[in-house]
């Protein structure tokens, strides 16, 4: 049994602890926000923030995460950046396909809750790990400084 807090939820998941964070999150506790993309923490779309950082969960084991706190795409809105984050994604139409945004919703997120004025080479450093295959770059880079104006 591995015990973590989870989107501010103490929470014991019974899983082999070598299970990656993704499949413990979306198999077992059902928070299928957090995308499967490429397994081997190449294209963001499994971002969470592990302690606040984002981290990649599919090459992450749920060992690893005992006693932290997780924080996923259905909780990151409860917090101010957080919000600011999703409501700059809506007015920018950043999504097309979606299935990316998760993972760079927490990207971004994780940005500005360090970095409230960041450059476009912050911007970009930061998402870097984040693949959009519909291309929606320059809007993720103009949502990320609407979001950071609205924090400043």
């Amino acid at each position: 049994m591995i015990n973590s807090t989870i989107n501010g939820k103490n929470t014991s998941v019974d899983v082999a602890p070598d299970t990656p964070v993704l499949w413990a999150l979306r198999d077992t506790l059902g928070l299928t926000g957090t995308k499967f993309g490429c397994g081997a923490a190449l294209c963001g779309a499994c971002t969470v923030h592990l302690n606040g950082q984002a981290i990649r969960s599919c090459i992450t084991p749920i060992s690893s995460v005992e006693g932290q706190k997780i924080t996923t795409i259905e909780a990151v809105g409860q917090d101010k950046v957080g919000k600011a984050v999703q409501a700059a994604w809506i007015k920018h139409d950043v999504a097309q396909c979606g299935y990316c945004q998760s993972g760079q919703i927490m990207s971004a997120t994780a940005l500005l809750k360090t970095n409230k004025k960041p450059s476009d080479a912050d911007i970009d450093a930061a998402m870097s790990g984040n693949i959009c295959r519909c291309g929606t770059y320059v809007r993720i880079r103009a949502a990320i400084h609407d979001a950071a104006s609205t924090l400043a």
